[in-house]
């Protein structure tokens, strides 16, 4: 059933990656209007969503913002199917990264780097980070249940060549990867609720008081790695702008949850400055204190 299933896909989103831009993009609006108007997906959590974490504005506000996130999630979600067949040429204009120097300057000290990210713009496109460093690119994600689907991310990410490890398995990596001396830079979206069983932190985010994920810390932590956060920006429709901002080059020095409230922060200003971009249709604030 998963084989067949992925057949029948695979011939349409293989059609949409090779849509001129304007088309593409027509496409977009359309299946806007379905998810948002027709179907209404998600729609209750987002708006208690909003509600929640942005009370300064008025309904009229966050309804504008309801509308622009959710034509924001359409086109990163077609964006993600256009990574199987756009050229690096065409990605690179269209993703760009400030300030690259800074790992640059850390690949001249030899320490391998944590690069936390948030669900926001386009955390996707991050991946073409990789073809602009000496580092190994690692992603960390969770397995698609799906095998056919999970080897189609693995293979348009390995474009890129990014190595994508489950989540159970980035340990063993690192720790392998620090024994061989590969410098490798361990991308993490970190933002979203951790499960029940898994709360270790709490902190306010949006200020609301939350559990939040310390495993990057952690991880950054246990094996010395460079923290940095990329700020992702969206210029405008299709075009995105990543700012790399160094967290801590000594992570072991700062206080335990230190690193993680400081993620938290950045998460915090980025939403604020344009809020349509965040990825407000996950159920973030469900283990919220009362």
């Amino acid at each position: 059933m998963q084989f067949l299933i992925f057949i029948i896909a695979y011939p349409f989103l293989w059609i949409v990656s090779i849509l001129p831009f304007r088309i593409f993009y027509l496409l977009s609006d359309a299946i806007y209007f379905l998810v948002y108007y027709i179907i209404g997906y998600r729609k209750k959590t987002v708006r208690a969503n909003l509600a929640m974490a942005l009370p300064h504005l008025s309904d009229k506000e966050r309804l504008i913002i309801e509308k622009k996130s959710y034509h924001h999630l359409c086109d990163m979600f077609l964006e993600m199917i256009k990574t199987m067949t756009i050229s690096s040429e065409e990605m690179n204009k269209r993703f760009t990264i400030t300030n690259l120097e800074v790992i640059e300057e850390y690949e001249k000290k030899g320490k391998s780097i944590m690069l936390l990210a948030s669900h926001y713009a386009s955390w996707e496109w991050l991946i073409t980070l990789n073809q602009k460093i000496a580092y190994q690119g690692v992603g960390v994600y969770k397995k698609i249940n799906n095998k056919y689907f999970d080897k189609l991310i693995r293979d348009i990410r390995s474009k890129y060549n990014t190595q994508l490890v489950v989540t159970n398995k980035t340990i063993p990596l690192i720790a392998q990867n620090q024994r061989e001396n590969i410098l490798s830079v361990y991308g993490l979206a970190s933002d979203q609720s951790p499960k029940a069983d898994r709360i270790f932190h709490w902190d306010s985010f949006m200020g609301i008081e939350v559990p939040v994920h310390t495993g990057a810390e952690m991880l950054a932590k246990k094996y010395d790695l460079n923290v940095v956060f990329a700020k992702v920006k969206k210029i405008k429709r299709g075009y995105y702008q990543a700012t790399l901002i160094p967290i801590t080059d000594d992570p072991k020095s700062i206080p335990d949850f230190g690193i993680t409230h400081t993620f938290i922060q950045e998460v915090e200003k980025q939403i604020l400055e344009a809020p349509e971009y965040y990825f407000w249709t996950h159920k973030r604030w469900k283990h919220r204190k009362k």
